[in-house]
């Protein structure tokens, strides 16, 4: 039985070539076009940018606040920063882009647990021997 070592393995040039033939596939679905097109839209936005500019700011604050042990002022800020990310969600090209990124991450687990189920089907993973190829004369 051949051994690979874990860079032979990183290096199997059989399967790097599926896997970004793979990834080529996934970019060109619907999902990841949308995304695409919602981050775009979201970046030139200058409102969006404007109130994700005011959170970063915001949460700066907060950290030198906290050093200062100022736990009234923590607690405004936090508020403020809640009520600004309340505000950006409540525009729908941001909740369209957070849905795009679940629905991105839901694609890639699908994928995930396609590939795994198919490896699980080829071989007893806790041994890690490999199953014996059904035979039709049994």
């Amino acid at each position: 039985m051949e051994h690979y070592t874990n860079t032979e393995m990183i290096v199997r040039e059989d399967i790097l070539a599926k896997t970004k033939e793979l990834a080529e596939l996934l970019t060109t679905s619907s999902e990841v076009q949308f995304f695409q097109q919602a981050e775009k839209q979201i970046n030139q936005n200058e409102h969006i940018q404007s109130l994700i500019q005011a959170m970063k700011k915001k949460q700066k604050e907060i950290v030198a606040f906290e050093k200062f042990d100022n736990e009234i002022m923590v607690k405004k800020i936090e508020k403020e920063i809640e009520d600004l990310q309340d505000e950006l969600d409540n525009i729908p090209i941001v909740s369209e882009f957070q849905q795009s990124q679940a629905d991105i991450n839901y694609l890639l687990q699908l994928v995930m647990g396609v590939i795994r189920d198919t490896i699980a089907d080829k071989i007893t993973v806790e041994s890690g021997s490999a199953q014996p190829p059904s035979s039709c004369s049994e």
